[in-house]
């Protein structure tokens, strides 16, 4: 066989889209009080999220299980979907003197093809360890055709299968055969997978489970010695299936981890697509992810100069995931590997991770003697001639996590429906509203001149008041000349999503309005372009928030000072200006009760925050708001 020498293939070494560039804080170089939160926010879940806070193995050990279980549903995995037939089959063999390459393909779920490339030896005697590897972006593509990035990272199935492994090189859904996506929210602006709870994390973690369950069927392997290992978004891949399945054994995730800091603060975020990541309903720093493979063997490598893995944020890893080694006495069970270079797969990567794998899956201390080499070009490990027809790769998004059911009947008519969903709402969908300590109390009321009206002279007051920290807000406050806003008793709030709200929105409204924008600076629009815009709002969801998430939050913090500055109201109206109705309803259901909320029309649109859609069915948003105050619908009344 020929050494591998085929020219058209193209590495993308980041994750992000092409043109991103990764600088230390970039997007936030004009923007101080965004980067003064994302600082805020981010110490705040450090400190919650130290790893040396577990004292014991016995608080380790209670709170392991209810952090896997928390993976698994931040992964769009709870519920586990069914573990259906693989329908496994090998499309060829590609043979070399010293190993065999078959192609082959299962499907994890109805229509979700994983293609895959399995190395063996050709000699064997009896069952082999077996190696799980999960490729970074490594684009194999020619004439419209992609050969899958198993194909790029070929030379570690190589390597295995040269020394006495089987390996399994599974293609990834945004490079493989059939090119699904991992650009959801990095540039595809495709925001309600937020909602939905999807992440394609979630569905490269099902693929890596599925492929320790087709590789338990295979009488060359020896599944009581199952490794994985990946570099870049393989390392993440490495990670999850790690993390979440007690049948790895042995662990190197490569350029795979770092804190939140890096992403958040930092900026890396800006280098890394969606597969990356879990949806953050739990709000955790990823050490807490890396702990979840302790006491298994485990070797975290990276190298010291990698600008999306940087190193500081992978030796805080190593300094928190230590601790929990350490609980279990096992401190020689985990390793640090920090060698010279980029974000590169390089050799001095390749070593120490084999012999990693050699120490603690075959007991064997000896040197390594052969390089990690290509030996195929791309089409000679293709696994398709055609693709299948009734793939769902290309849709999985629409499909892998379900939205919630409508309820029946019956179901609406359970009593204390209303305080069920509220509490579930708190607990999936807004776990990141501030604590009520956390936020300042005191409100600045100053004079905002005059304004005409409704054929009369309004004077305004402007209600200046904190959200949450850095975050900004304000009322102003139309009525009477001569009244003062301690003796209102009737207001009607009218809450814009557009920007600054002129007074002139108050014609044709009788009495006292005040108006509430959901725009402030911290909550954008941002300086910058439009990927910048982007790069800002992952931000916001790998804290476990997003932009609608705490605009509800921001009309609460408004329905809590209108009754504070006048503590003589009997009536409140809520008016919305702009598509902010489900923001309003929302609100709504965590306040005391207001007189009536007028919507332009139902259903309402579905907000943009994390596991809406997941938790709520359609429709039922105004439903449980009908039941505490009363609704008026614009397009009925017509």
């Amino acid at each position: 066989m020929s050494r591998f020498l085929w020219l058209p293939v193209v590495l993308i070494a980041l994750c992000a889209a092409p043109g991103t560039v990764t600088a230390q804080g970039r997007t936030l170089d004009n923007a101080p009080e965004l980067a003064d939160f994302f600082e805020s926010e981010v110490t705040k879940l450090e400190q919650s999220n130290e790893l040396t806070r577990y004292e014991t193995l016995a608080d380790w050990e209670r709170a392991k299980p209810v952090l896997r279980q928390q993976l698994f549903d931040m992964l769009g995995l709870d519920p586990m979907p069914q573990r259906l037939p693989l329908q496994p089959v090998v499309t060829g063999v590609v043979e070399h003197p010293e190993f065999v390459v078959e192609r082959l393909h299962f499907q994890s779920l109805p229509g979700l093809y994983v293609t895959g490339n399995l190395y063996r030896p050709v000699q064997q005697d009896g069952p082999l360890p077996t190696v799980l590897y999960v490729c970074g972006h490594g684009q194999v593509k020619k004439d419209g055709i992609s050969f899958g990035n198993k194909t790029h990272y070929q030379h570690h199935g190589a390597w295995f299968a040269r020394n006495g492994y089987v390996c399994l090189t599974i293609d990834t859904l945004q490079l493989g055969e059939i090119e699904g996506v991992h650009h959801g929210t990095h540039r595809l602006n495709r925001w309600w997978w937020n909602s939905r709870g999807y992440t394609p994390a979630g569905v490269e973690a099902w693929n890596c489970i599925r492929a320790l369950d087709y590789l338990e069927t295979r009488p060359e392997v020896d599944a009581s010695r199952f490794g994985v290992t990946g570099r870049s978004g393989g390392g993440a891949y490495s990670w999850w299936i790690a993390a979440l399945d007690d049948r790895i054994r042995c662990a190197v995730p490569v350029a795979g981890i770092t804190n939140l800091r890096d992403h958040v603060v930092n900026g890396c975020v800006e280098g890394h697509c969606d597969c990356m990541y879990f949806v953050n309903t739990y709000r955790w720093d990823y050490a807490k992810l890396a702990a979840l493979v302790a006491p298994r063997p485990l070797l975290i490598s990276n190298t010291d100069k990698d600008p999306i893995f940087p190193l500081e944020g992978v030796v805080d890893i190593h300094r928190q995931v230590r601790h929990i080694y350490q609980l279990y006495k096992a401190g020689d069970q985990l390793g640090l590997q920090i060698t010279e270079g980029p974000h590169a797969d390089t050799q001095e990567l390749h070593l120490h991770a084999f012999r990693w794998f050699n120490r603690h899956l075959r007991n064997d201390l000896t040197m390594i003697e052969k390089a990690a080499v290509k030996f195929f070009e791309p089409p000679q490990l293709r696994v398709f001639a055609d693709l299948p027809r009734d793939e769902v790769n290309t849709r999985i998004d629409e499909q892998f996590v379900a939205a919630a059911a409508p309820l029946s009947e019956q179901q609406l008519g359970q009593p204390g429906l209303l305080e069920t969903y509220t509490a579930k709402l708190l607990d999936r969908c807004f776990r990141a509203w501030p604590e009520v300590d956390d936020v300042s109390r005191e409100v600045r009321v100053e004079p905002g001149g005059t304004v005409q009206g409704n054929g009369m002279e309004h004077l305004v007051s402007r209600l200046t008041f904190e959200s949450q920290p850095f975050v900004d807000l304000q009322i102003n406050v139309l009525h009477e000349a001569g009244s003062e806003l301690k003796n209102l008793e009737r207001v009607v709030l009218v809450v814009s999503s557009g920007g600054a709200l002129p007074e002139a929105a108050a014609e044709g409204i009788p009495g006292p309005v005040a108006l509430l924008s959901l725009r402030p600076g911290l909550h954008g629009p941002w300086p910058g372009n439009e990927s910048q815009q982007i790069q800002i709002q992952r931000r916001f969801q790998l804290l476990g928030m997003t932009l609608d998430g705490m605009r509800v939050w921001d009309i609460r913090r408004g329905l809590q000072v209108l009754r504070q500055q006048c503590p003589r109201l009997e009536s409140i109206e809520i008016r919305c200006a702009g598509d902010c109705e489900s923001l309003v309803l929302l609100a709504s259901l965590y306040e005391p009760p207001v007189s009536s909320i007028v919507v332009g029309e139902l259903p309402v649109s579905e907000p943009a925050i994390l596991n809406f859609s997941r938790t709520m069915s359609p429709g039922l948003l105004p439903e449980l708001a009908g039941r505490r105050t009363k609704l008026v619908v614009l397009s009925a009344a017509r």
